[in-house]
């Protein structure tokens, strides 16, 4: 059976102190007796006893010169040392423990208190290795958590990677595939060419203006304005349904024909509510369908399809009646010359609080400049 007793060392240069410490210390305690400073100091380059006691008075190397070299060397300092001495005075005691021992024990001692010394003192050693055990344990764990945050945080963040590349990749598509069906319905109308590209501008430059202005901030703070920006090009998808020839009628409309293109609002709302259906990502369809269906509503509720007034329209379909029509004053049609972008602004000013919100007419006539500027550069680039 393996002995698991713990390990002491006497170190004396009396015989008989040596013999009855050991035969105090046989029954709980493998003992070794050592009768010099300098033969324990061999010894312990082999063997690591559990404690230590030390006699102080002995000839050469006395206790504290013992112990000083025990304290020096990192594989015997943490060696607990009870010193042992026939002197009983407080500046030896003293110095002794200021060198390191952890006790005093005056000889000759008592058999029972030595063994009780040696066992408090193993037991508070033994705590005290448990505690650096759990400490040096708690150390691994938290260095290891860290690690494995550390890889965590590099693993999400080549995994946003991927996922802002994807999500791009999917909005570039979107929007791709947005611009073609937008472009498809505009190939329709040979009248109107290149107006989704010039509303869509000039609906930009209103948000921005919205947001560096704080005009119905509350209201738009969930927007996203990309999103907005892109949905914007189908706001007039519902002309998909009108006919040909009342599209690209060269004339002015009859009412019957211009009952028929208010239709394309209605018209707008069902072919978005049908893709809809077919996806679960709604956000830039909602704005799209916003803009569809309200885009010709009029402040006081003269306006199509629904005769919807005041803040009862969305602000999307009242920012982008201004667009709207601000691109129609200023475009040739069949029935009138374009007019200058001054006669533009008058006319949607002399529109505000009738067909127009009176807080976005008042930010328009504040940016109206960059209207012109916007619908310059844009005729200039489709000469």
């Amino acid at each position: 059976m393996a002995d698991n007793r713990r390990t002491v060392f006497v170190v004396d240069d009396d015989l008989t102190s040596l013999a009855v410490a050991k035969v105090a210390l046989k029954e709980r305690y493998n003992a070794l007796t050592v009768n010099s400073g300098a033969q324990l100091l061999k010894i312990l380059e082999k063997s690591i006893p559990d404690l230590i006691l030390l006699d102080i008075d002995m000839p050469d190397t006395d206790g504290y010169e013992t112990i000083k070299a025990l304290k020096s060397n990192f594989k015997t300092a943490d060696i607990p040392v009870i010193f042992l001495t026939a002197h009983s005075n407080s500046d030896s005691e003293l110095r002794g423990i200021t060198l390191g021992a952890v006790d005093y024990i005056i000889k000759p001692f008592s058999a029972p208190l030595l063994l009780k010394r040696i066992e408090m003192h193993l037991t508070v050693e033994s705590q005290k290795h448990l505690l650096e055990s759990q400490n040096h344990e708690l150390k691994a764990q938290h260095h290891e958590l860290e690690r494995q945050k550390s890889e965590l945080i590099n693993f999400n963040s080549k995994l946003q990677e991927m996922v802002d590349a994807k999500v791009k990749t999917i909005l570039e598509l979107q929007g791709a595939l947005l611009k073609s069906m937008a472009e498809l319905v505009e190939s329709r109308d040979d009248i109107t060419g290149g107006h989704i590209e010039r509303t869509q501008s000039y609906l930009g430059a209103l948000l921005e203006a919205m947001k560096n202005r704080n005009v119905y901030t509350d209201e738009v703070a969930g927007w996203d304005l990309n999103l907005v920006l892109m949905s914007a090009q189908l706001h007039d998808v519902g002309k998909i349904a009108v006919k040909d020839s009342i599209l690209n009628k060269p004339g002015k409309l009859t009412p019957e024909e211009f009952e028929e293109v208010k239709k394309h609002t209605t018209f707008g709302g069902e072919v978005i509510d049908k893709i809809m259906e077919s996806t679960s990502e709604h956000t830039f369809l909602t704005y799209a369908k916003t803009f569809a269906l309200t885009h010709h509503e009029k402040w006081d509720g003269s306006g199509y399809p629904r005769r919807l007034k005041g803040e009862g329209i969305p602000i999307l379909g009242r920012l982008m009646a201004i667009a709207d029509v601000y691109d129609a004053l200023v475009s040739d049609r069949p029935y009138k010359k374009a007019f200058s972008h001054d006669e533009a602004v008058r006319i949607i000013l002399d529109g505000k609080g009738t067909h127009f919100d009176p807080i976005l007419s008042d930010m328009f006539f504040n940016i109206s400049d960059e209207f012109g500027i916007i619908a310059a550069a844009l005729r200039n680039k489709s000469l």
